[in-house]
């Protein structure tokens, strides 16, 4: 139960902070991303924010000898650059770019009953299925990145 909680808690404080960063704002991801022409940098000030918490914040979690609410830490273990990596990343971008959206604040967007946010969340979910559908055609498989999970 404490681990819902947490989680639950964590999910409403990131979607918070994205609402109040207007990273939610298709229009302001795309302003930001717009590099050859209305270059928006306020999203940079939100990264930079983003990194003074998380660096020194991870570091001092490294120095736990276990989570709060875990048995042990999971850590990636993969270390290479492979294929399925780059187009991932690739695919990632162009949407990112395209829609203004990524998964995080699409669905802390959601909250605006948008009918436009409710379209591209349906259309992700559509496309995380139909990837996971052709995965399995392929015999390719979801790759698992930590320790504890294979």
């Amino acid at each position: 139960m404490k681990t819902a909680v947490s989680a639950l808690l964590s999910g409403f404080i990131f979607g918070l902070g994205l609402a109040v960063s207007e990273m939610t704002d298709p229009a302001r991801v795309i302003g930001f991303l717009d590099l050859a022409g209305q270059w928006d940098p306020t999203l940079l000030f939100v990264m930079g924010g983003a990194l003074a918490v998380t660096l020194p914040g991870f570091a001092m979690v490294q120095r736990q000898p276990r989570p709060l609410l875990a048995e042990k830490f999971t850590m990636p273990t993969k270390k290479e650059i492979d294929a399925p990596l780059i187009i991932g990343a690739a695919i990632f971008g162009i949407g990112w770019g395209l829609a203004g959206f990524c998964p995080g604040p699409a669905l802390a967007a959601l909250s605006t009953l948008s009918p436009s946010v409710a379209v591209f969340v349906a259309a992700m979910i559509a496309g995380q299925w139909l990837a996971s559908r052709v995965e399995l055609r392929l015999g390719v498989g979801v790759q698992t990145f930590c320790d504890d999970e294979g």
